[in-house]
């Protein structure tokens, strides 16, 4: 087993946390201390009721996380906060918790790990944020409807369900961009038809984004957000695991986006 500081400070270093911007809320690192070594992991997208009682059902006591303790704010410790709190203190539970830096690593990163998954090699990068690019982009002569389709079998075996927007019969994909999550925005929007990407695949993305892929000729492909930042929490709970000899479990908790 290993100290919890241990573990932090080497996932610190591996996914060069301090390096990478993000938003004000993700405080990415530990963000939850306990006092036994880390015997078990539980990975799970978010930080939540729902992770957290299956972390200590299954005698996890670090749970890693993707979107954290703080993703909503600042807000007093009442209710249901004070409550998640409370059961992981009386469960000597520890929260780490890493957004940007995972969905950018390029070995444990969402993103490269969703090209993996639907057959795509990477080439570059996309998504510039600050001073860091956050996704992948890359070439293929595949039909725009199997990519689709891959997309589709991957969303369903993580609980989501794949929306398409701006796509024909005879679309063909020949170049592409990734960015897992909240990835459909004006500025990824402007980045890919600045590249010449003709499909991009994204967690999800607000209703404007459908129709102006549909002005711009660009097909998205909206495989969940929670789907799509699956991948990195459960590759780097593994990686972990083999690494320091101990146990670690996937937490699935879809949330039906």
């Amino acid at each position: 087993m290993i100290e919890t500081g241990t573990l932090a400070d080497y996932l610190d270093e591996l996914l060069d946390t301090e390096r990478i911007p993000d938003y004000p809320g993700a405080v990415n690192g530990l963000q939850l201390t306990n006092k036994s070594p880390i015997r078990k992991i539980a990975a799970a997208v978010d930080f939540s009721s729902r992770t957290i009682e299956s972390a200590i059902r299954e005698g996890a006591n670090l749970l890693l996380v993707h979107h954290g303790m703080f993703w909503g704010g600042v807000r007093p410790i009442t209710g249901s906060h004070f409550r998640r709190l409370q059961s992981l203190i009386q469960n000597d539970v520890a929260v780490y918790s890493s957004h940007l830096p995972l969905d950018c690593h390029s070995i444990f990163g969402n993103n490269v790990l969703l090209s993996s998954e639907l057959g795509l090699t990477p080439e570059g990068e996309f998504a510039h944020f600050k001073t860091i690019s956050i996704g992948v982009r890359g070439h293929t002569n595949i039909p725009t409807l199997e990519l689709v389709e891959r997309a589709s079998r991957f969303a369903s075996l993580h609980g989501g369900q794949v929306v398409v927007s701006g796509v024909t019969e005879s679309a063909v994909t020949k170049s592409w961009a990734i960015c897992t999550g909240a990835g459909a925005s004006s500025e990824t929007l402007e980045e890919a038809t600045a590249a010449g990407v003709d499909t991009l695949i994204v967690g999800e993305g607000s209703h404007w984004t459908a129709v102006e892929a549909q002005e711009l000729g660009l097909t998205i492909i909206y495989a969940g957000h929670y789907a799509t930042e699956t991948l990195g929490v459960r590759a780097l709970a593994e990686h972990l695991a083999e690494r320091f000899s101990i146990d670690w479990f996937p937490v699935h908790a879809p949330t039906g986006l």
